[in-house]
């Protein structure tokens, strides 16, 4: 029997699903580690992306400081942070994790408000908005879709690396991956290595689709429809 059908059988037995610390738990585990991980990221990112979109200035820096980012692995920082105050567990989990989703959180939300076209911005700084007035009422609502297209990335990116939280004791589903591994490729954990790697893939792809939906909603008809491209995450410059 190949790995592939040791990983069917595996996933097919109940018990895997709901003994304590079972597929379930690391389920849920790893969707709580992500989603606090993005949420980080998103309060670092957007607001600011959001700040110097606004001024229009400082796209170098969204650019330099994005691929600082990109370029730290998270497997270092995995490794690094639990020697710190945070320790071992989830919280460095979150942080690394973290960091690696702010890059298309923050490109995003630069180029969603420096898309924005200036004729727009014109019109309203004559209608007698002051800068505040015009970030909330025009800038973010015309930018809601780049801030979406960010969100989507960053977390099928996040949810695909969180079973590196398994190697500094993080939980989630690579401890599913990092058991099999305990138990030999000769001892049937070749087929629950598989079955890890199979349930993660399915989650990025679930959280893609859900979030493609979500981006489609938040992204006005005309850009839909219309010849403008739907956004995508912006790819910092190098």
């Amino acid at each position: 029997m190949n790995y592939l059908e040791e990983a069917y059988v595996w996933l097919n037995d109940p018990l895997n699903w709901t003994n304590p610390g079972g597929l379930l738990d690391r389920l849920v585990e790893h969707l709580v580690i992500s989603a606090w991980a993005v949420l980080l990221a998103c309060a670092v990112a957007w607001p600011l992306g959001i700040w110097l979109g606004h001024r229009g200035r400082g796209g170098g820096g969204v650019v330099v400081l994005a691929n600082l980012t990109l370029a730290i692995p998270t497997l270092a920082l995995l490794t690094i942070l639990p020697l710190t105050p945070l320790g071992f567990g989830k919280p460095p989990v979150v942080v690394a994790l973290a960091v690696f989703a702010v890059p298309p959180l923050l490109a995003n939300a630069y180029t969603g408000l420096r898309q924005i076209d200036p004729e727009t911005r014109d019109a309203a700084r004559g209608m007698g908005l002051s800068g505040g007035q015009l970030l909330r009422q025009v800038e973010l609502p015309l930018s809601v879709p780049y801030l979406a297209a960010g969100l989507r990335t960053a977390a099928v990116q996040v949810v695909a690396t969180a079973g590196l939280a398994a190697f500094v004791n993080g939980g989630g589903l690579g401890e599913i991956i990092l058991a099999g591994f305990g138990i030999g490729m000769s001892n049937g954990g070749g087929g629950q290595i598989v079955a890890g790697g199979i349930v993660v893939a399915l989650v990025a792809l679930l959280v893609e689709a859900l979030l493609a939906g979500v981006q489609r909603l938040v992204t006005p008809a005309p850009l839909r429809t219309g010849r403008r491209a739907r956004p995508t995450a912006a790819a910092p410059a190098g």
